[in-house]
Formats: structure tokens, sequence, C-alpha cells
């Protein structure tokens, strides 16, 4: 048998045989070393000296060094910190509140907690699972149609593993050898825009069909109101912004409110107003920060363009390939190999030389420069990732964007306030105390990485701080609780690493074997155009995903595609991120689905796994047609990365 049908046939057995349930890492290492051991194999020398083990100790040596890893245990320890600390209960509670006039409105609060919380903890199965118990229940008390509680559920939690921090792009940036940093920023709008995808179809649905998501009762949707707030509306105002700000210039009425049994004081009356006014201190402090940030920091330098500082600084810890290994000074380095690792000696039934089945370039890299041109949307971003950006001025639209944006945020708080009654005070108090903490952090992670402030790993040092630190406060772990979050981190993270390690080794005897090289030129021999290479990965990895998991795709056929993405010119980070948003699917399509077994672990009896896949399905249209505007829009994977850092 030759080396490159050696090759395909590790490429096959590695589908049947985790399709049979074997666990995939060690599944891994084992086809690369037995296969590695055959290619390698010399009957002159020992069995002990065959090269396979000195592959398999780089691969593994290769793996316990690379720094792009470092973040995964910290992004996952923060992740379960906050699910066992329970900290989604009250949120639930206050988000449904505030969204109680939405059709659908639990189902919409549902979507909304799941993004939200897939957002800070980067996990699937948690955020499933803990919706599952938090939500489907009171859905289906309410009468919601079984498919759309579970659809909702299913589809909401997988967008944790999309949205940044997550655990999927840091294991892609790590395999790709891409800047986990720009992936972050890359994955940040189709992210939030497949959510809102989501959200479109809940509310379309509820208002076209009612009978699947009925209103909820009068006093479901009503906040209880603390005697002390209505008191002081019933001696001011009834809308509470004015009945504030009377109050504490004119506190007497107020005060004498003590002589009836109520306690207030001019103290509490300020912290009330202060709390009152914290939408309108939202909004300035974000359009404040996108002023600040767009005219003034990134102005800064001598070049007078914006970004320049900042992108020669993102350039620094983002550029060629992301994190970087720090030099070695006398530390630990690499094993050698025994004189190098050498190209296994020609199959005499292949009647092929072994002599270009190494390691080689990929074929497209050495005739890049007459590659055929695809789609503007498809080229690799320009210039060198290690360079500082050349900046321009600051659009003109820029200003009157910004205009527009606040005339609009006035209206809407205007509206706002003009409602903002007893009720939606308390209600307001409550999003505050279960809201802010949590979107503090995760504003704080996620500005730290795409601003250039701190590398991947140090943001998810502060996260995984940060979730100890609400969840000290919020008085709901303790020592079993943390120890349970531990034991989850290094589980998960073990799982993964080893994967790592086992996806490297089978890669490289893939490669060795010829069998890249033979998948290589099949594709070329094809002569397909960028798109039509862009559609034929995608629905290969689309189709993958129905038996396979994202981690076993990512480590294992990802990298066949990825030396070709030079040949056709498509820039590996548009074409990542369209695979993370085609990966939801996996989630999402049977026989694995394994959103669906999350949520059947929790669910009623009387909910059948047939309800939640019909429940699913919808939604893998959803992405489908979220890929189709990222690649006709391309701006919306490529504009963050490329105006934060450059290119």
């Amino acid at each position: 048998m030759s080396n490159a049908a050696l090759g395909l046939t590790m490429l096959c057995l590695i589908v049947v045989v985790i399709m049979l349930g074997f666990p995939t890492a060690f599944t891994l290492m084992g086809l690369g070393m037995v296969f590695g051991f055959i290619a390698f194999y010399d009957p002159a020398m020992p069995w002990f000296d065959n090269r396979i083990f000195d592959l398999m100790v780089q691969r593994a040596f290769g793996a316990m060094t690379n720094e792009t890893l470092l973040s995964i245990p910290l992004f996952v320890l923060m992740g379960y910190v906050m699910e066992r600390g329970a900290l989604v209960d009250k949120m639930f509670h206050s988000v449904q509140l505030a969204f109680r006039k939405v059709p659908g409105s639990l189902a919409v609060t549902t979507l909304i907690i799941c993004t939200f919380w897939g957002i800070a903890s980067g996990l699937v199965g948690a955020v499933v699972v803990l919706m599952g118990v938090i939500a489907l229940r009171p859905m289906l008390n309410a009468g919601y149609d079984v498919r759309l509680a579970s659809g909702v559920i299913t589809a909401g939690g997988t967008l944790g593993i999309l949205i940044p921090p997550s655990v999927m792009i840091i294991v892609y940036a790590a395999v790709a050898g891409q800047s986990v940093v720009k992936l972050y920023a890359a994955a940040m709008f189709p992210g939030f825009f497949l959510a809102l995808l989501y959200l479109i179809y809940v509310i379309g649905w509820a208002m076209i069909n009612p009978k699947v998501a009925p209103n909820l009762p009068l006093e479901q949707q009503r906040a209880p109101i603390s005697p002390w707030v209505a008191h002081v509306a019933a001696s001011y105002s009834r809308r509470m912004l004015p009945a504030l700000l009377r109050a504490v210039v004119a506190p007497a009425r107020a005060v004498r409110a003590s002589a009836a049994g109520l306690r207030i004081t001019w103290v509490q009356l300020v912290r009330a107003l202060f709390r009152a006014l914290v939408p309108l201190w939202l909004a300035i402090v974000c359009l404040g920060a996108a002023w600040w940030y767009v005219t003034i920091y990134s102005q800064k330098g001598e070049d007078a363009g914006p970004n320049t500082q900042l992108s020669q600084k993102a350039a620094t810890i983002a550029g060629a390939g992301g994190l970087q290994e720090p030099p070695n000074a006398g530390g630990v380095q690499e094993p050698p190999g025994s004189g190098g690792l050498q190209e296994p000696a020609g199959r005499d039934g292949g009647g092929e030389s072994s002599q270009s089945d190494g390691l080689q370039a990929p074929p497209g890299a050495a005739d890049e420069a007459t590659a055929p041109s695809g789609p503007e949307g498809l080229q690799q971003m320009g210039g060198g990732q290690g360079e500082a950006p050349k900046t321009q001025a600051v659009p003109e639209a820029f200003y009157i964007g910004f205009a527009l944006t606040v005339v609009a945020m006035l209206g809407l708080l205007a509206w706002y306030y003009l409602k903002f009654d007893a009720e939606q005070y308390e209600i307001l108090t409550m999003l505050v105390s279960s809201v802010m903490p949590l979107a503090t952090l995760t504003l704080v992670v996620l500005g730290v990485i795409l601003f250039g402030i701190t590398t991947a790993t140090e943001s998810a040092a502060v996260g995984a701080a940060g979730a100890f630190l609400m969840a000290f406060h919020a008085r709901t772990l303790n020592f079993q609780r943390i120890k349970e979050a531990v034991f989850l981190t290094a589980k998960t993270t073990s799982m993964v690493c080893w994967l790592f390690v086992g996806s490297a080794l089978f890669s490289a005897v893939f490669a060795l074997l010829g069998g890249q090289r033979l998948v290589e030129q099949w594709v070329l021999s094809m002569d397909l155009t960028p798109l039509q290479f862009m559609l034929l990965s995608q629905a290969i990895i689309f189709v993958l995903g129905w038996p396979l998991e994202w981690t076993e795709i990512i480590v294992i056929f990802v990298p066949i595609f990825l030396p070709l993405l030079t040949h056709f010119q498509i820039d590996p980070m548009l074409w990542g991120v369209l695979v993370f948003v085609n990966l939801q699917a996996a989630f999402l399509s049977p026989p694995v689905a394994m959103s669906a077994f999350y949520l059947k672990g929790v669910a009623p009896a009387h909910v059948t796994i047939n309800q939640i896949f019909a429940g699913m399905m919808p939604y893998m249209l959803i992405v489908i047609l979220c890929m189709v505007f990222m690649y006709v829009w391309p701006g919306l994977t490529l504009w963050l990365p490329k105006y934060l850092y450059g290119g």
C-alpha cells in the first residue's frame, strides 16, 4: 500500500472510530502512532528506535509550551465559577419583567440570557443545562409550544462558543497560527448578528402565531413595589425621576414618612436618584468612550492618523500568528529528533517516492502570485501582520453618524423616563443588582483584549478573578462549589489539551504519508474559483457537524483546508469565522446534537428528543442565512479587526 493510501486510510478510520464512541484524543494519538510506526519502519533498526516516538515527544512538547492554550483553563474556570455560583436566577426574573410586554417574552428573555451568559462563560453544556433548569419549565407552564421552548434554549446556549471569549476560537488560533485577539474582534459582530437573527425569528413566530407563546397572566407581569418607593411616588409625582429629584431637593415630606413606620433617609433618596439615572450614565459612558477613542485616543502619535499607537501595540501583541512563545534563554529546549525527523522511505506497493510526501509547503504557496483572484471579501487582509498600520483621519461620516446616534439615544431616554413609574424603578433596581456586575466584568474582559491592553491569557485571569469576586459578593459560593468548578475546569482543559496533542501527532503523520498533498492535488485539479472552494469547504464542515463535535472538526479537518487558503487568496480570518458560525450547526444537527441531549437531561419526562430536534431545525437555516450575510457583506467580519489593528 502506498503512503498516500495509508494517509487516506487514517482519515477514514478516525471518523469511523470516533463514531463508534472511542475517546477522540487517544484515538488520534493511537492511529498516529500505528501509522507513523508503519511509515518510519526500517527492518534494520530496533523497533524502539522508530522515529515516531521522537515525533510523539516533539508534538506533546509543542502543545505543552503553546502559550495560546494557556488562556483556556482560565476562561473555563471563569465560566464554571459563575455557573456554580448560581448568579443567573435573579437575572432571568429581572430581564423577564423588563421585556414582559414583548411577544413571547419568556422566550425572548431566555435567548437574551443565553447570549449574555454564554459571553460571560464561554460554555455550551453549562448554559444549556442551566437555562433548561431555570427557563424550560416556566415556558411550558405558561403554555409555550415545546418546539419553541426547547429550540430557543438549545440555539441560544450554543452562542457562548461563538461570541468571545470562546474556547473554540482559541483552539482554532492555535491550530491555524492566527492571532487570538484578531479572531476575537472578527467574531464579535457575526456572533451578535446571529443572536439578532434568532431574536427576530422568535418574536416573528410569536406575533404570527400567538398560540405558541401566550401572554403571561397579569400577576406574573407585575413587579413588587417597596413601601417607601410607593410613598415617594404618592408624595411627589407618579413619574419617579422628577419625584426623586424633588425628594432630594426637598426631603421633608419623604422623611416625615418615618412617623408612619417607614424609614427613609436623605442618603437613601440620593442613592435611589443615582440608581434611577443608570440608563443615562450608561448612554453617556458608551457615547463618550466612542468619541474619546475615535477622535482623541486614536489620533495620538506622530502619524497624525487614528489607531497608530493602539495598532502598533496590538500588532506587537497580536501580530504574526497570535501569541508567540517567549525566546528560550537557557531554559528547557525542545528535545532533539535524533538527527531530525526524516520522511519514510518510498513504498514498493505504490511505486511512489516519499521525496514529496513529507512536510512540504502547500502547493498554492509557491504560485501565490499567479493564483486566481477572488471576490474582495475573500482576499487576505493586506500588509504584514507585524507592521504598524498606516491610518487615515477620522471620516466625516463618523461625526454625522455620531450626531444621529446621540439624537436617537436622547429620544429613547426621553421616552423611557416619561413612562418611568414606581414599577419601572423597581425593575431597574433588579436589573442593576443582577445584570450590571456581570455586564461590567464582561465588558472589562473583552475591552482589554480588543483594545490591546492585555493578552488573552491576562484577560482570562482578570475574568476568573472577577467571577470569584462576584460569586463571593452574592454569597452563593462555598468550598464545595469551588471544588466542583476547579474539577470541571481541570477535566475540560485536559480534554482540550490532550486533543490538541493528538491532533498534532495525527496531522504530522498524515502529512508525512502524503495524505495532505493528495487532498490538495485533488482540490486543485477541480480548478475551483475562490467562491466554489469556499462553498465546498464549508459544505464539508457542515456535513461533518452531523456526526462529529466541533473539537474533532477543528483539530482534524480544519488543518486539511488551511494550506489551500493561500492558493485561493482567502483570508484565514474570514474563513475561520465562517467555520465558527458553521459549527453552530454541529450543536443543532442530529444525530449528535449535543445541545439536545444536554437539554433532554434536565427536561420534563413528557418532552421527547424528537420535539427538541424539531425545535432546533429552524435555527440551522438561520445559521446558513447568517453565513450568506457574512459572505455578501465581509465587513461584518473584517471591519472591526481592520479598524483596531490595521491591515
